[in-house]
C-alpha cells in the first residue's frame, strides 16, 4: 500500500470547530474515510454537538472525543459524566485535579469511556498562569506533576502540549495511560492561539499516542488532503 492510499490512522484527532451540526456533518462528509477519530468541544455545545457526535459515531462508526473540560464539585462531575457514559462516546475530557478525574471516573463506571485530565491549556504559557495566580515554576514541571497526580487519582489518559509528552510517558505510573496532545500544527502552519506547538511526527516521536489538530484541516482547501497529509506522516514518524 503507498503512502498515498494510508488508511485513516485513530492517533489523528480532528477537531471539529465548526458552528453547527449541518456544517460538521458537511465536513466530515468532505473528508470520508480519511479520518476515523474526532473531537467535538464547548464551541457546539450550544449548535447539537451532542447529537453530532452521536450521529457521527452510531451511523458513520467514527470515533468521538468529546472535549468538555468538566470542573465543579464531585457529586456534579460525577452526575454529569454518568450522563455522558450513556452514549457510548470514546474520549472525555475534564480537569486533571485529582477530585475531579476520581468524580469522573464514578461516574464513567461500568462504560467504555475514557477520562482524560487536562494538565495545562495548549495555549496558556508562563505569563498566564501567573495571571491566573497558579503556583510558580517551570512549565513542564507542573504539567508532568499534574499528569502524575491525574494518574494517581485513577484517569486513563491526560492531556498536554507535546513539549511535555515525554516527560509524561516516562513518569512510573503512566504506563497503559493515554497522552493527548493538542497544540499540533503540520509544518509551516499558523499557529493560531496555540502557544506550546509542535508537528505531528514531533509529538508522537515525544511519547503522545492521539494528537489533535483542528484549523490545519478543517480549513483547508481540500480537507481529506490535508488530514492525508498529516497520516502520512505520522506513518514515517
Amino acid at each position: 500500500m503507498t503512502a498515498a492510499n494510508l488508511p485513516a490512522d485513530d492517533r489523528l484527532i480532528v477537531a471539529l470547530d465548526v458552528p453547527n451540526v449541518v456544517t460538521g456533518l458537511e465536513l466530515t462528509d468532505r473528508i470520508g474515510d480519511a479520518v476515523s477519530f474526532y473531537k467535538i468541544g464547548l464551541g457546539m455545545l450550544t449548535g447539537g454537538g451532542l447529537a453530532l457526535a452521536n450521529e457521527l459515531k452510531q451511523e458513520h462508526g467514527k470515533r468521538i472525543f468529546l472535549d468538555m473540560k468538566f470542573f465543579d464539585i464531585p457529586a456534579t462531575v460525577e452526575a454529569a459524566v454518568r450522563g455522558i457514559a450513556q452514549f457510548d462516546l470514546d474520549f472525555l475530557t475534564v480537569h486533571g485535579d485529582p477530585h475531579v478525574v476520581r468524580a469522573a471516573k464514578e461516574g464513567a463506571a461500568g462504560s467504555n469511556l475514557k477520562i482524560l485530565g487536562v494538565t495545562i491549556l495548549t495555549a496558556m504559557d508562563r505569563a498566564d498562569l501567573d495571571a491566573s495566580m497558579i503556583v510558580p515554576g517551570d512549565m513542564a514541571q507542573i504539567v508532568t506533576e499534574r499528569a502524575s497526580r491525574a494518574f494517581d487519582a485513577g484517569a486513563d489518559g491526560v492531556i498536554a502540549s507535546p513539549h511535555e509528552a515525554a516527560m509524561i510517558r516516562a513518569l512510573p505510573n503512566a504506563s497503559g495511560r493515554l497522552i493527548v496532545t493538542p497544540g499540533v500544527r503540520p509544518e509551516g502552519s499558523a499557529a493560531n492561539d496555540q502557544k506550546r506547538i509542535a508537528t505531528p511526527a514531533q509529538a508522537v516521536r515525544g511519547g503522545a499516542d492521539h494528537i489533535v489538530v483542528g484549523r490545519p484541516v478543517w480549513a483547508a482547501t481540500d480537507p481529506a488532503a490535508a488530514a492525508a497529509a498529516i497520516v502520512r506522516e505520522l506513518a514515517s514518524a
